[in-house]
């Protein structure tokens, strides 16, 4: 009894922030999905409705790391290592949302800054439910192993999630290929892996991608940190 309510008043803050933070993320969200809904209906055209799919497939990682942070402690090893497996999968289907800025063109019946705006807006939920979902699975891995396997973590799966864009916006593969079409896609890896000179493309894409997002990323976490100072002082 006294180790269940020693979790619950730990536990508190941490479902406070969580609430705090889907808040925020589903006003944003909400905000996608009525610019896409209204453009549909004053266009009656569905051009970019396949948005609303992309959004879904970055909220898996988002949903799978929140499970994971929620119930830490009373997972095992057997457990969080293939949920994790499957989030590392699934997690660059995030900041692939980025990469839907290559549809904005002027389209009839539309201003061009809407198609602007929508497409930012769902550029930016993209990438903050990346960031969200990896600052919950780094600090799994700090928990665990320590500061630098955590930053080391970040950095991997961000450099992996960039090559993850590069294979679902060039060659069009999609996070189920892996088991739907696994031999094209471990051939076609496994041939930029072997001869990185014949395919510049593939890894100009990953490593720039690859930087910007760790970049971005920890210029997210030095602002959050800011903003806790005056807390922590008062």
């Amino acid at each position: 009894m006294t180790a269940s309510l020693t979790f619950l008043s730990m536990a508190q803050p941490q479902l406070r922030q969580r609430l705090n933070l889907l808040l925020v993320l589903g006003a944003s969200l909400a905000l996608s999905v009525v610019l896409i809904t209204f453009r549909v209906f004053i266009t009656q055209k569905i051009t970019f409705v396949f948005l609303l799919w992309n959004l879904f497939l970055a909220l898996i990682p988002f949903g799978l790391s929140t499970l994971l942070r929620l119930t830490h402690g009373r997972l095992k090893a057997r457990v969080l290592l293939p949920v994790g497996a499957v989030w590392l999968l699934f997690f660059p289907n995030a900041p692939y949302i980025l990469t839907d800025l290559f549809h904005l063109e002027p389209r009839a019946g539309v201003p061009y800054w809407y198609d602007l705006a929508l497409i930012l807006t769902c550029a930016w939920n993209g990438l903050m439910l990346a960031y969200a979902s990896l600052t919950d699975m780094q600090m799994l891995v700090t928990r665990r192993l320590g500061w630098w396997a955590g930053w080391s973590f970040a950095a991997v799966a961000l450099l992996l999630s960039a090559f993850g864009v590069y294979l679902g916006r060039y060659l069009r593969f999609n996070s189920w290929d892996i088991i739907t079409n696994p031999l094209t896609l471990f051939f076609d890896i496994l041939n930029r892996l072997l001869h990185p000179w014949q395919h510049p493309s593939t890894w100009g894409v990953t490593l720039l991608f690859g930087a910007f997002l760790l970049l971005g990323y920890i210029t997210v976490g030095l602002l959050g940190r800011v903003n806790d100072e005056p807390l922590r002082a008062a």
